[in-house]
Order: structure tokens, then sequence, then C-alpha cells
């Protein structure tokens, strides 16, 4: 979650803003129901029920549209421990066009989890997206050519708003990105790294980054160590982090666009295959062991080596066919933990060290999955 709690808690009860709105003689002044309780109750609205609701009075409109609700009611979502606010889009693979979206809750708690096809801007016939990453219920694609690299598009899949970014730069083929909220600023950035060759020479990597307050892109500092893995930057502690080739995790601070390397445990070069993620809101790291079992680590204090803490092992399935296990990672109130195997979705019950694959109706085996909250959050317009 992007927004401070105690921040967004302090004003509660004293934004004069949705005060003089649930003042107006409106829906409001219903009989039985305090004014403070209807706005209690639709800021733990789901979305769609929001977005209905902003028809039905211009003081319900007018509530709902302040940054002030937009705001609260993404935090009470983001924290929302049975994930009934949060989603999961997929993709099969890299040059496929489809988007689909399935409900976190429903693969933790339901025993059919259905999954529905997405509208996403992206979709055309010669172009297929990439997920960049999500924050705030807005989610970064960069949209692929068959031919090259077209654009970036910030969508907010949950009102269906987006905005394509300016890019006038020849993008190279070989890339990786990131995406963040920079609470500082108030501002949402994306980074790219962006590797130059001469033949099979590196030559050096270039550093750019993208401002939607500014709406444009800035150089900054080259980067200058081993080359980054293609995965997508993890945004933990105000700083994107990356995996490069040696398996040393690698991060750039967003404010000061300072690079450093991530202490980590001698153990983790021992592992046939790492994979980056977050758990909650701290670093993990996936050691998948030669096809036989994955150790799932957390580091609890940021930036503190001895806080590397093994959170539980999982071993691999029997018909594991050389699959490994990647992020996303997400516990149930009861316990479970929802991870993807290679391109399924399981969940791993640490109580009796069972696991068992989901079997999601309309869903195809899936290669990019990315967790988003859904929310009123539109940045642009």
């Amino acid at each position: 979650m992007e927004f401070k709690e105690d921040e967004i808690l302090q004003k509660r009860g004293k934004s004069t803003e949705i005060e003089s709105i649930c003042g107006e003689a409106s829906v409001f002044s219903m009989p039985n129901l305090p004014e403070e309780l209807i706005t209690e109750i639709m800021l733990r609205l789901p979305v769609k029920s929001l977005l209905q609701f902003r028809s039905v009075s211009k003081s319900w409109l007018s509530l709902i549209s302040t940054s002030h609700f937009v705001k609260t009611h993404l935090l009470l979502s983001a924290s929302n421990k049975d994930y009934i606010h949060h989603g999961v889009i997929s993709k099969p693979s890299n040059t496929s066009r489809g988007v689909k979206d399935c409900s976190v809750s429903s693969l933790l708690y339901d025993s059919v989890p259905e999954s529905f096809e997405l509208d996403n801007p992206g979709k055309n016939p010669n172009a297929f997206p990439l997920f960049v990453g999500s924050v705030n219920g807005l989610i970064c694609l960069a949209i692929n050519l068959f031919y090259g690299f077209d654009c970036f598009i910030i969508w907010n899949p949950s009102i269906k708003k987006y905005k394509k970014l300016p890019y006038e730069e020849h993008i190279v083929p070989y890339f990786t990105f990131g995406f963040a909220y920079d609470e500082f600023e108030d501002d949402y950035k994306i980074v790219g790294i962006f590797p130059i060759y001469n033949y099979a020479s590196l030559c050096r990597v270039e550093v750019k980054i993208y401002s939607l307050k500014s709406d444009s892109w800035k150089r900054v500092k080259n980067y200058k160590g081993a080359e980054l893995l293609g995965d997508s930057a993890k945004f933990v502690n105000g700083k994107f982090h990356w995996l490069d080739k040696h398996w040393n995790i690698i991060s750039m601070d967003l404010a000061g666009e300072k690079w450093e390397e991530v202490d980590q445990p001698c153990c983790f070069k021992g592992c046939g295959f790492l994979k980056l993620g977050v758990f909650e809101s701290d670093l993990s790291v996936f050691c998948n062991y030669a096809w036989t079992h994955v150790d799932v680590w957390v580091m609890k204090e940021y930036g503190v080596k001895e806080s590397w803490t093994k959170m539980f092992t999982v071993k691999s399935p029997e018909d594991s066919g050389g699959r490994i296990f990647y992020p996303i990672i997400l516990m149930s109130n009861e316990g479970e933990i929802l991870l993807k195997f290679g391109s399924r979705f399981v969940k791993y019950n640490p109580k009796d060290d069972s696991i068992r694959y989901l079997d999601v109706t309309k869903l195809a085996p899936c290669l990019e999955v990315q967790i988003y909250v859904k929310s009123l959050v539109c940045p642009f317009y």
C-alpha cells in the first residue's frame, strides 16, 4: 500500500470536503442513517458498485470523486485480508493479445474459481501487452509489436480508464522496466533499463525515468553493473529491485537514483534458480533447487542482511516436469499459500505440507501474472 495509513486516518472525521457534501439536502438525508455511517458503508463497497452509485445523485457523485474518498477507499481495499478487492490478471504467452482477470479471493476460497476476459487498451491484431507492474490499482503495460516495441500504457481496469504514454526515442529490443508510486512527489513513475549493444558486445546500459506528473522522460546516470535479467522490477522501500546475471540483487533508489547491491545470505548462490517477489510489503526471494523444492525467503527488516528469514519450503509436485515456483505469493486467513508453479496456480498448505493445482474456469495455462487492487485512482483524464 503506497498511501500512508496514519496520514489518511488523521484526516478522517476532519475532512471539511466530505462534511460539506454530506450536509447537502440529498440522499444522505435518509432517515435513521447518520451521514457518517453512509460514508463508512460506501468506503467499503467494491468499485463496481461505487461507479453505479455515482448516478444516484450529484452529492454521491461529488463524494465518490473526492481525492480523500478515493485514497481512503484504496487504503481499506488494499488492507482487506480476505482480498475481496484484489484481482490477478494473466496472459498465456509473450505473444498473446488477450488478458484474463480472476478474483484473488476466488482463487483462495472458491472450489471452482472463474476467470473473465478483460478489454485491455493495448489489444489489437498486431500488438501484445507485457506486464510491467501494478500500484494503487493502476497497471502498467509495455505494448510490443511483432517488429518491435510500440508504447507504454498506464491503465486502471476497474474504471476502464487509461493513458498512452509518450515515447519519441527508439527503444532497443532488449529492456527491463519497473513501475512505482513516488509518495514524496505524489507521482507515478516508470524506470526503463536499456542495454545498448554493438553487435554482440554490450557497450553501455542507459537508464530513463518517466514521470506521469510531467508526462515526460528523462535520462539518469547509466547503470554500470553486471547485466540485469529481463523480469520487471519489484518495488520495496522506495527502491526498484532486479536480479543480475550472477543472481545478485541490485536496487535503484527512486528518489536519489542511486544503485546498490542488496546483501543476501550466501545460500542464495547455491540454488538453481532465483525469482524476486514481494510478500505483503517485504522483499522476497524464491530459491528453486534442482526442480525438487523451493525455499521462500523474506527480508523482514529492509537492508539488514541478518533479517532474511526462510518462511517455508514447498516441495515440487511429483509431476513437476522441470517446472519451478514463481511469485505471486499470498496467504489466506486459513494459512494457505497461493503460488504459481510453472504456468498454473497452486495452493500450498503448510499444516500438512500438501499442494494442489487450482482449476480455473476459462483460464489457459499462464506465463505472466500480475496482482492488483481494484480502485478508483485515476491520475490522468
